[in-house]
């Protein structure tokens, strides 16, 4: 399974329920990473997304406490294993976990690939990515040429778990 996130210098990704930046060639990544695959998120990013509406193209999972909770061209569930359950007929290389903070640190445990497009800048934030550098089990095997958006320099890193 992969995991997919735009991260600043201190591995933040959100503040205030939505993205730090938006840059059209990390958000065409996003689209072209995950079209016709599965996107595993929690509510608050689906809610973060235009409309509230799912992502076109893709089973939409959504993860919520709320039992309650419905939405249009998702499949809602109330844990990671119905989660997981909701995507068993796809293969783990089209499984895109999409956040958030709390979904993420769920899920990395049952991730192989983290694609992270690391940004050179310190945001305003209060919403965080697990730091794969400082994890042992984790291992940048390919990153980008530097790219530039306006003032901003970002990188597409590819993480894989070691294996034992």
């Amino acid at each position: 399974m992969n995991m997919i996130v735009a991260v600043d210098k201190n591995w933040a990704i959100g503040y205030k329920n939505d993205l730090l930046v938006r840059i059209p060639a990390d958000q065409r990544f996003f689209r072209n990473e995950t079209i016709n695959k599965a996107v595993i998120m929690g509510r608050k990013t689906l809610e973060s997304f235009p409309g509230g509406k799912p992502l076109k193209q893709r089973l939409n999972v959504v993860i919520t406490s709320n039992p309650n909770y419905q939405v249009k061209d998702a499949v809602v569930v109330h844990s990671i294993e119905e989660a997981l359950e909701a995507v068993k007929d796809f293969k783990s290389e089209d499984i895109y976990v999409i956040g958030g903070a709390s979904i993420y640190e769920q899920m990395l445990p049952l991730c192989d690939v983290a694609h992270v497009t690391k940004i050179d800048y310190s945001y305003m934030a209060d919403t965080y990515f697990p730091n794969l550098d400082q994890r042992p089990d984790w291992v940048m095997t390919n990153d980008s040429e530097e790219q530039t958006y306006h003032d901003l320099i970002y990188t597409f890193c590819r993480y894989e778990r070691r294996k034992n």
